[in-house]
């Protein structure tokens, strides 16, 4: 008797209310944890994230998230109000992972940014994953923040994401917890 494959195909689309449950799930579950759940539904309640997308597979169960939050701008003599955010976290499933749903989260949550009129969008995580979407340390050292160094990353989405630097930020209170 041949065993079948498991069910890998999925979509992306955006959050629902009735996803929370599921999507605080995937974050404890991606992260062994509860503290980036926990972030989340922080970030979800203060009314900071700018944008969340989940992962869903052909059962409609929530396998993958992402979430975007804003960060605030504070740069004298600017002509452009920068418009930033920061990606955190993206999660998914450990039973799911390495099919390309994490990537996909990531590019859907970018290109519907740079449609909103995002400028600039930050990351803490590893290089070699955020690396492949644009993501780069260098640019990140432009901006001054709670955060540095080679994990601390960042993605210009406009001219003025690059152009409109150096500039200081403020994360939004749910990140005091990770400083």
């Amino acid at each position: 008797m041949t065993i079948p494959e498991p069910d890998t195909r999925f979509e992306v689309r955006p959050f629902a209310t009735a996803d929370g449950g599921a999507v605080r799930e995937v974050i404890a579950d991606a992260f062994g944890q509860e503290r980036e759940a926990r972030l989340v539904h922080r970030l979800r309640h203060c009314g900071a994230l700018v944008k969340e997308l989940v992962a869903v597979n052909t059962a409609d169960r929530v396998i993958g998230s992402i979430c975007f939050s804003r960060v605030t701008a504070a740069a004298a003599g600017q002509s452009h109000a920068l418009s930033i955010v920061c990606l955190a976290p993206v999660s998914v499933l450990p039973d799911y992972r390495r099919l390309g749903i994490g990537a996909a989260l990531v590019r859907t949550g970018l290109e519907a940014l740079r449609e909103h009129g995002e400028d600039l969008v930050l990351v803490l995580g590893s290089p070699a994953y955020f690396g492949r979407f644009g993501f780069d340390p260098e640019l990140a050292k432009k901006v001054k923040g709670p955060y540095a160094g080679k994990a601390f990353m960042a993605l210009a989405l406009s001219d003025a994401g690059s152009l409109d630097l150096p500039v200081e930020v403020a994360f939004a209170t749910p990140f005091e917890e990770f400083e």
